[in-house]
């Protein structure tokens, strides 16, 4: 018989978190190589919709107590703080 413990679900979700975190800042990373216009719409609709997703997914397990909201909250504020020095950088190009 296959039992998880909570321990173990809690490191899936935070595993699985930032993975999809490491892809949303993989496609930042990809843009601030190119240092295309940040304000393409669908450069934006896409950035838009994986943050939106990230955050849903990060509520989700947060209510389901496998992660702290902190947490959360870190994950989504690194990749907030990228996608601006996105923004900063085109700005000074």
């Amino acid at each position: 018989m296959d039992t998880k413990t909570p321990t173990s679900f809690e490191e899936k979700a935070m595993e699985l978190l930032i993975a999809d975190a490491e892809k949303i800042s993989r496609l930042i990373s990809v843009q601030m190589e190119n240092l295309t216009m940040p304000q393409c719409p669908l450069y934006e609709e896409v950035l838009d919709t994986q943050m939106f997703g990230l955050s849903r997914e990060i509520e989700f397990a947060a209510r389901l107590g496998l992660i702290e909201r902190e947490k959360g909250k870190e994950i989504l504020d690194s990749l907030e703080k990228k996608l601006s020095a996105v923004h900063d950088a085109h700005t000074k190009k």
